[in-house]
C-alpha cells in the first residue's frame, strides 16, 4: 500500500480511479452515505438554515478510505438521497451537493493514501469549513430572505467555535479507525504509540 507525498502525481490518480472498480470499497461508501442521514438526524438547529452536525466524521472517513474520485460520486449521493431521505421544508438545491462534493474531496486530498498528521486534519477540516462558510453564505442568501453577509457572519461564528471540537472528534475517530483500515489492508500502518502524529 503506497502512500503519497502529495496527491499531484500519476500514480495517485490511477489508485484513485481502482477504487470505483473495489466492490469493498463502495459497499463501504454507501455504509457513510447512511451514516450521514442517521447523523444528519441528530444534528442542532441554530437558526435559519444553520446547525451543528457530526455528519463530516463519515464524509472525512468515506474520504479517506474511498479516494477523491468515490468522494464525487459519495458527495452527490450523500446529498440528494440526504435531503429526499429527510424532513427539510426548504427546497432541493444543487449547490449545497457541490459545496458535498468540495468538502469531500478536500478531505480526499489530505487523507487518501497520505500520511496522517494532526496538522493534515487541521488544515483539511479549515479549508472545508471555510468554504462551507463561503458556499453555503451564497446558497442561503439566494433561497432565502437576508443578504450574503448575515449567512457569512453567522455561518463564520458557528465554524469558528465548532472548529476545535470538529477537528479533537475527527483525530479520536481517525485513532480509533487508522489501526482496522490497516488490518483490511486499507492503509499502512500509521500511528506512533498508538496516536496520530503533529507532522
Amino acid at each position: 500500500m503506497k502512500l503519497y507525498a502529495t496527491p499531484f502525481s500519476r500514480g495517485y490518480w490511477r489508485d484513485a480511479a481502482r477504487e470505483l472498480k473495489d466492490l469493498r470499497k463502495l459497499v463501504f461508501a454507501a455504509l457513510m452515505i447512511a451514516a450521514c442521514i442517521i447523523l444528519n438526524k441528530a444534528k442542532i438547529p441554530l437558526g435559519e438554515n444553520l446547525s451543528l452536525s457530526v455528519t463530516f466524521l463519515a464524509r472525512a472517513l468515506c474520504a479517506a478510505v474511498c479516494g477523491p474520485i468515490v468522494s464525487i460520486v459519495f458527495g452527490a449521493a450523500e446529498d440528494t438521497l440526504g435531503f429526499f431521505l429527510s424532513t427539510s421544508n426548504g427546497p432541493y438545491f444543487p449547490g449545497y451537493m457541490l459545496t458535498t462534493i468540495s468538502g469531500c474531496v478536500v478531505y480526499a486530498l489530505f487523507f487518501y493514501r497520505a500520511r496522517m498528521t494532526l496538522w493534515r486534519i487541521i488544515l483539511a477540516k479549515l479549508i472545508t469549513n471555510i468554504q462551507n462558510v463561503l458556499l453555503g453564505s451564497l446558497w442561503s442568501a439566494m433561497l432565502y430572505s437576508k443578504g450574503y453577509i448575515y449567512y457569512m457572519t453567522t455561518s463564520a461564528w458557528k465554524n469558528v467555535l465548532y472548529f476545535p471540537v470538529q477537528v479533537l472528534l475527527l483525530v479520536l475517530i481517525l485513532q480509533e479507525v487508522l489501526p482496522l483500515m490497516h488490518r483490511l489492508r486499507w492503509s499502512p500502518c500509521q500511528l506512533e504509540d498508538e496516536r496520530i502524529p503533529w507532522l
